[in-house]
């Protein structure tokens, strides 16, 4: 079965027995909302999105597990980030509720972005708070609500519960990202558990392992360790799981053209290898 809030959300169920591992893909969205107003070009607002993510783990429930995708791009409000992780200077007045934005949120990519692909204004206008807290109540607040639900549902089912958190990363780093500077070549995979607090350090080295067995360079926590998503659901000492894994866009698609390329069935069929690998390993921990 599958439940569908419109521009928002798909969630699809496991297809037979459920297994605890339930998978998000948070910035797939490509359903861009009427009411955006940005300047930028398409071509440029697109390198935000994780295209194809929620495509490639698709097979997810045929293994047992949930998966969950966004409809709207986290250009237009970022799913995994904080609702305090907001710039107040691109507000066109007073936000009601306490903010902390930090150092990448200043750089443009918060909660609300201002800036694309490097160093592109995004507006060439302030946003009303009311627009932005339409963004929250639309769109922010259903995603988070609806995937808290299957995790807790899944939770109580079973007393444990395994969370991945599906991404793509750009393959070489800009200006503005965590490396800190321009030109660094990123590995095929990078998965993040926040230095081993949103998952059991044993199950990030499982999935390594399954991985780098596949042939891939992997890193962890290097440069990306995981956001709001792992962060805010995540409690390993009760048995809740979370872990990020970023895919290096290079492997299935052109960066430029988003055009899917003939490695894309083969990432495809080893992203199921994985899946399966998850998934029984939650079956027999």
């Amino acid at each position: 079965m599958a439940k569908t809030i419109d521009r928002v959300l798909v969630k699809r169920d496991p297809i037979g027995n459920e297994i605890p591992v339930v998978f998000d893909s948070p910035h797939s969205g490509t359903h861009y909302p009427d009411d955006f107003g940005h300047v930028a070009p398409m071509a440029r607002l697109r390198k935000a999105e994780d295209t194809f993510v929620e495509d490639i783990y698709e097979h997810a429930p045929a293994k047992g597990a949930h998966l969950l995708g966004a409809l709207f791009p986290r250009s237009y409000i970022d799913p995994n980030r904080s609702l305090e992780d907001l710039d107040p200077n691109i507000l066109d007045g007073e936000w009601p509720e306490p903010l902390a934005p930090g150092q990448k949120t200043r750089m443009g990519h918060g909660l609300i972005w201002n800036i694309c692909d490097g160093a592109i204004p995004m507006y060439d206008r302030k946003l009303g708070v009311d627009e932005v807290k339409n963004r929250v109540e639309t769109f922010y607040k259903p995603y988070h609500t609806t995937l808290k639900e299957a995790l807790d549902e899944v939770y109580a089912r079973h007393g444990r519960l395994w969370h991945v958190n599906c991404h793509s990363t750009t393959s070489i780093s800009a200006p503005n990202s965590p490396e800190g500077k321009a030109g660094i070549h990123r590995a095929d995979f990078i998965l993040g558990d926040r230095d081993g607090t949103t998952c059991d350090p044993a199950f990030t080295a499982f999935v390594r392992d399954v991985l780098a067995s596949l042939g891939y360079e992997v890193k962890l926590n290097d440069p990306f360790k995981g956001v709001e998503l792992v962060r805010a659901y995540s409690d390993p000492a009760s048995e809740r799981h979370s872990i990020q894994i970023e895919i290096n866009r290079t492997l299935y698609m052109d960066e430029e053209t988003l055009v899917p390329h003939d490695g894309y069935a083969d990432l495809k069929a080893n992203i199921t290898r994985m899946i399966e690998a998850i998934c029984e390993y939650a079956t027999r921990t």
